[in-house]
């Protein structure tokens, strides 16, 4: 059905995914903020820090593929209030537990909650607004996330000492009900105007010519790795790099994250100008991902010698990973786009999951053998960075038809 949402009501489904989608990456990130109160009040090494952060991203990646089914066939609505719910519950959880293994409950289970909050935005703005609409928002969205990270810097901070971080995901969770029940009731009438198919999703072998292309590994290397890694930096690594490698204190390293964030923010909006531009003047989306890829990877491994600065350059070019997945979803048949969103999105979880957990291990097995803390940091990240060369390399080389050319 053609969609022409407008004006207020526009505004009001905005709104609603835009809330879930802000604290869905303020979770997300917040680890790397409260990272040493967690590591004092509970004793935690390095390696329990990474898998502690990683539950969020196992429990996320492992609801995307039935998840694009649910979108599907039960509408965004139900879908994400329902799953929001598990959230406020895992928030509860962690803010009441004094074990890891009640932490990592808490973890996971936010990460269930909120695995809809990008996916289910996007499967409405699809039914319900006009296609020359999703663009624009998409990219609203991405702000509204990264407004989110920008949540858990300062305000988080500054929050910490008045409430302890038990009490700030009590205040979470009580946000997560109110957006889950703005989202179940303000948007049913919505919902009626503009119902699903009247045939139901079905599984018809979507997943496994997906998985079995080629050209989607080409560039689902880039999530699983390079995406990946940036998110794995960004929800947890980048505090301890700050204070352990750089040096900062509690509140300087708080302000960076913050300007990151913020530097990140801008960056996704300069994009969304830019790219149809770029596209008009003759710039395929390959030629965009291997330029923004290579410009991370050189952030890096300015990262790894030089100041905090090489983080923000690092935030300028991130948003180049939107065009990887955008671009994917553009090469397969329009029916399948809901499945490649979310087998994209379960790579780059699994990748944020893998490499936050496996820098915390390198970190403790790089201490064990005399390295100091900075050391070892460097060390593990200088072996992520090796990674995320390889992948790129192989989007490079590795040259596939894409579907629609087969």
């Amino acid at each position: 059905m053609s969609s022409t949402l407008r004006g207020a009501t526009a505004l009001k489904v905005f709104l609603c995914f835009a809330a879930g989608y802000l604290i869905s990456y303020g979770l997300r990130s917040v680890n790397a903020v409260i990272a040493p109160v967690l590591v004092a009040d509970l004793h935690l090494s390095s390696a329990d820090l990474g898998l502690l952060s990683s539950a969020y991203f196992v429990s996320f990646a492992t609801l995307q593929l039935p998840l694009g089914v649910w979108l599907d066939r039960y509408g965004p609505r139900r879908i994400e209030a329902g799953l929001l719910l598990i959230a406020a519950l895992g928030a509860a959880v962690f803010a009441t537990a004094t074990t890891l293994t009640g932490l990592w409950i808490g973890r996971a289970l936010i990460g269930v909650g909120v695995s809809a909050c990008l996916m289910a935005a996007f499967k409405a703005y699809r039914q319900w607004f006009a296609p020359e609409q999703q663009s624009r928002l998409a990219s609203f969205m991405l702000v509204a996330g990264t407004s989110g990270a920008l949540s858990a810097t300062l305000p988080v901070t500054m929050a910490v000492p008045a409430i302890g971080w038990r009490g700030v995901f009590w205040v979470v969770a009580g946000a997560i009900v109110l957006v889950a029940a703005a989202i179940f009731f303000l948007l049913r009438d919505v919902e009626r105007a503009h119902p699903l198919p009247a045939a139901a999703a079905s599984a018809d072998g979507a997943y496994a010519k997906i998985f079995g292309s080629a050209y989607f590994w080409r560039f689902a290397l880039l999530g699983l790795i390079n995406h990946g890694s940036f998110f794995a930096l960004q929800t947890l690594w980048a505090g301890p790099w700050m204070s352990q490698v750089l040096g900062k204190t509690t509140a300087e390293t708080s302000s960076i994250l913050f300007v990151l964030n913020l530097v990140l923010m801008l960056a996704y909006l300069a994009l969304g100008w830019a790219a149809p531009r770029l596209a008009a003047r003759g710039w395929h989306a390959h030629s965009l991902i291997g330029w923004g890829i290579g410009a991370m990877l050189l952030a890096q491994l300015g990262m790894l010698f030089g100041g905090w600065g090489w983080w923000l350059v690092l935030a300028l070019f991130v948003p180049v990973t939107t065009i990887v997945q955008s671009h994917l979803a553009l090469a397969f048949p329009a029916s399948q786009a809901g499945r490649i969103n979310s087998a994209y999105n379960l790579q780059l979880f699994v990748g944020a999951f893998v490499v936050q957990w496996g820098i915390g291990v390198l970190i403790d097995v790089f201490r064990s053998h005399g390295a100091d803390a900075a050391t070892a940091l460097r060390a593990a990240l200088a072996c992520c960075v090796g990674l995320q060369v390889l992948s790129w390399l192989h989007f490079l080389l590795r040259r596939v038809a894409a579907p629609a050319e087969n």
